[in-house]
């Protein structure tokens, strides 16, 4: 696999929680952390997308914003 994004990360799959168009994706890091996705259910079907599963978190974004309560 070949990708122009530079932030990739890889991980597996550890929850799978299937929303009505939608399900959310959470991925546990090498170091850990947790990262989550929403992604269509087609895609995560068509991913095999199930707990256990080895994946690689892509992150491509042109804005990031910050900010903080007052």
């Amino acid at each position: 696999m070949k990708i122009s994004a530079r932030n990739t990360m890889k991980g597996t799959v550890t929850n799978v929680k299937e929303g009505a168009v939608n399900n959310e994706i959470t991925i546990k890091l090498a170091g850990g952390d947790e990262i989550t996705s929403i992604i269509t259910q087609a895609s995560s079907n068509a991913l095999g997308l199930k707990a256990g599963k080895p994946v690689i978190a892509v992150i491509k974004a042109s804005n990031v914003m910050v900010a903080v309560e007052d």
